[in-house]
């Protein structure tokens, strides 16, 4: 029987090799990363929109956003002494801002995607202590790019990457037409990434963990991609139907009751493929009918939002509290396998023996 090595960052050590992804807006926040870390994980806060239970978030949108980080950090460490991330996509309009809180509040580590984040490493003092950078990536090109630029300006390689492939949920960094292209499997994106960074680690004398994420549900899979070479992995969806995790009800029982028919591509007005599960309020879109809305706060750079036909962030956030009719869920393309609401702790020793029955 093998067992599950440690994934290490730094000098961090994460007891089981496991990134729980950061899901916005809203789904993984104390609650999940809480649970995820106290069972030896990373567990990870979105971000994006965090500020959005804030009293003040259409008028003050910068400021809310920061208390409602600043707040959930506090409240997932009195909740746990395990690992904790954030996910700041570099797409967010608040994206510097919510770096710095994160730095502010001692963050162990942040994760940073949906873009490249090429100027990271200036916001991080350089104490031992400081969070840990790990880029989000899709490909070995992209991790090259931001070692190289990380190094040659900052004089800081980075602490880990995560290579996310094309099965993920969510917002995805490829173009539609790579999504169900064999080329793109995530087997390939990780050899290349650990390919591309391996004279990094030679010529510095440091090992960059890999970790990657994108497709893998079992313990099987996760075997199968540490034996080719990834220092861990990266999940979300199947930590979506966890009793901590901090969906409403409404959201998980999407989940639950998906079938693979369900899974769609969608054009997201961020002008990014993304992967949600089909119900009405999808289908109207697609039909050409308008969700009216006012954008208080353009909060994704890329968001073309005097054009778009609905708020992502306004759906997002419905679909989070329940209101179905009003938003959608993210998923990524297993969805249709998640068939019970379980534990934090009952799906990570589930996958821990089903790894160690190999």
């Amino acid at each position: 029987m093998s067992k599950m090595n440690e994934l290490k960052i730094g000098n961090l050590t994460a007891k089981v090799p496991i990134i729980q992804g950061g899901m916005g807006v809203g789904i993984s926040l104390s609650g999940l990363a809480s649970a995820v870390a106290n069972e030896g994980g990373i567990g990870v806060l979105a971000t994006a929109g965090i500020g959005e239970q804030e009293k003040d978030i259409f008028s003050n949108f910068i400021e809310a956003n920061n208390r409602g980080l600043r707040n959930e950090i506090r409240k997932t460490k009195s909740m746990t002494n395990g690992i904790i991330g954030v996910n700041i996509m570099v797409a967010l309009s608040n994206y510097t801002e919510l770096v710095k809180v994160s730095v502010e509040e001692n963050i162990d580590i942040i994760f940073s995607g949906a873009g490249l984040p090429l100027n990271l490493p200036e916001y991080v003092a350089k104490s031992e202590n400081h969070p840990k950078l790990v880029p989000i990536v899709s490909s070995g090109k992209g991790a090259a790019l931001i070692a190289k630029r990380w190094i040659e300006k900052f004089n800081y390689i980075p602490d880990a990457f995560v290579v996310e492939g094309p099965r993920a949920g969510g917002h995805l960094g490829f173009k539609k037409e790579q999504l169900f292209d064999e080329n793109f499997k995530l087997e390939i994106l990780l050899m290349d990434v650990l390919e591309k960074i391996k004279p990094l680690e030679q010529k510095y004398d440091k090992k960059i963990p890999v970790i990657c994420g994108g497709g893998i549900f079992t313990g099987a899979d996760i075997k199968k991609f540490m034996d080719l070479g990834a220092s861990g992995v990266q999940m979300a969806t199947r930590f979506v139907v966890t009793n901590e995790c901090d969906a409403s009800d409404a959201f998980k029982q999407a989940y639950l009751d998906s079938v693979e028919s369900d899974i769609e591509i969608i054009d997201s007005p961020v002008g990014m493929p993304g992967r949600a599960l089909r119900n009405q309020y999808i289908i109207d879109v697609k039909n050409g009918n308008k969700k009216p809305f006012k954008c208080p706060y353009h909060c994704i750079v890329t968001c073309d939002y005097t054009n778009t036909p609905y708020c992502i962030a306004h759906a997002l956030t419905n679909a989070k509290k329940g209101q179905m009719s009003h938003g959608f869920a993210f998923a990524g393309d297993n969805v249709y396998r998640v068939n019970k609401i379980v534990s934090v702790k009952e799906l990570i020793d589930e996958l821990k023996n089903e790894f160690e029955s190999i």
